[in-house]
């Protein structure tokens, strides 16, 4: 597979911003010193990345799993659909390199800055599965709870998933699905 200069430059900032974050903690870790790794100047990282927490904070899959959400039968359980929408999701998605995913996470969970952004960009996968769900005629009360818990038990698992090795990330995401279904009744 042939790459491009730009994605061998993003490639090569990723993996120098998660070695030194991961020595020195991101709090600690500096633009300066990420393109100083790279052998880049700043000004590159950032054509790259916006800011520093964009290097872990991507995530591909909140759009995904909502529009998953949103293409459920009407007719099910508030609960019931959104489970079922995000096992679609996830069976549609390529399994991502579970090694970065694993470092990101583990990056996140070991900073407090970081975990406050992670729920909030997360919030708007909430907001969006739970204005759907209301759309659809589900009551407001149970569709914001539905949305909460289930991106609630996403993260424990994802969390989970980056601390115990014997997990998949499927494996522990199916984990916290079954858990909220088995509730489901």
């Amino acid at each position: 597979m042939v790459t491009s200069r730009y994605e061998r430059t993003h490639r090569r900032l990723t993996e120098c911003a998660m070695d030194l974050f991961e020595t020195q903690g991101f709090e600690e870790t500096t633009v300066t010193q990420i393109a100083a790794k790279a052998e880049v100047t700043e000004m590159t990282f950032f054509r790259h990345f916006p800011s520093k927490d964009l290097v872990v904070l991507t995530d591909p899959y909140d759009p995904a799993i909502a529009d998953s959400v949103a293409a459920q039968p009407t007719d099910a359980p508030a609960l019931k659909r959104t489970v079922r929408g995000i096992r679609c999701a996830l069976g549609e998605l390529p399994e991502p390199e579970s090694e970065l995913v694993q470092r990101r996470v583990r990056i996140i969970a070991g900073s407090a800055s970081l975990r406050a952004k992670s729920a909030k960009t997360h919030t708007a996968t909430e907001t969006r599965i739970s204005e759907q769900l209301i759309a659809d005629g589900a009551d407001v009360l149970v569709a914001r709870t539905v949305a909460a818990a289930v991106l609630a038990a996403l993260t424990a698992a994802i969390f989970e998933w980056a601390r115990d090795e014997r997990w998949t990330l499927r494996t522990a995401i199916e984990g916290a699905l079954n858990a909220l279904e088995s509730h489901d009744d």
